[in-house]
């Protein structure tokens, strides 16, 4: 089943742009969310730990709660890994021939996008709220990075939305054009259309049937002559 066109891609088979690709909305700011996936996940990862003498072991410098740490290193890497995937899938969506196949992919960006977005939301406000409570780590160690860390939790949760909203268009264009008509108007109907030509009907001879030049009543006559024999 061709899919040219189908939910706001181009036609199947096209030739690869790669000037229009990195300029489409959808590829630039997921990109930005793969930066700011590796900013969180890298932040907290680097300097978010500390080895506490007291307790001797390593704790979260968010206020000592491990599972800030890992929840900000968890959405950051997925999110990360997510990215790439879908990087690949806007590269192959003017491939995809079948349009089940695009409506399934716009569908998983959607959904997926949108619960990103509430999950960036929640751990930037759990993260700040880590932060907020927390006493600062002597010589101001994993200052900077645990901030950024929050900082580009909240950038993320506009992101992640930006790209469910794109989607969100792409399956409204799909929709769309699944309820088109896909016939043409009669053009007689349309104000200003010349309607059909009818079939040419062939032209009618000058008379009816005419007898062949030998009818039937000549040859009768001809038969019913009584024959004379020759005088000698």
């Amino acid at each position: 089943m061709d899919g040219g066109g189908a939910y706001g891609g181009g036609k199947a088979g096209a030739p690869f742009d790669p000037i229009q690709f990195v300029q489409r909305p959808q590829v630039i700011l997921r990109a930005v969310c793969l930066l700011f996936a590796i900013i969180v996940f890298g932040c907290i990862s680097s300097q978010g730990y500390r080895y506490d003498r007291e307790e001797k072991k390593e704790v979260c410098l968010y206020n000592k709660d491990n599972n800030a740490c890992n929840y900000g290193v968890g959405i950051g890497v997925i999110a990360f890994l997510a990215s790439i995937g879908f990087l690949v899938g806007e590269f192959m969506f003017e491939q995809m021939s079948s349009v089940k196949t695009r409506k399934h992919y716009v569908l998983g960006d959607l959904g997926f996008s949108g619960f990103w977005a509430f999950l960036y939301f929640v751990g930037f406000c759990y993260l700040a709220n880590r932060w907020s409570n927390s006493v600062t780590p002597e010589g101001g160690f994993g200052v900077n990075n645990l901030q950024a860390a929050i900082a580009f939790s909240f950038f993320s949760i506009f992101t992640w939305a930006g790209c469910a909203w794109f989607a969100f268009q792409r399956f409204r264009q799909g929709t769309a054009a699944a309820f088109a008509p896909s016939y043409e108007a009669d053009p007689g109907s349309i104000p200003g259309g010349a309607p059909y030509a009818s079939y040419p009907v062939g032209q009618e001879g000058d008379g009816g049937y005419q007898e062949p030049p030998f009818s039937g009543n000549q040859t009768r006559g001809v038969i019913g002559t009584d024959f004379q024999a020759p005088a000698y």
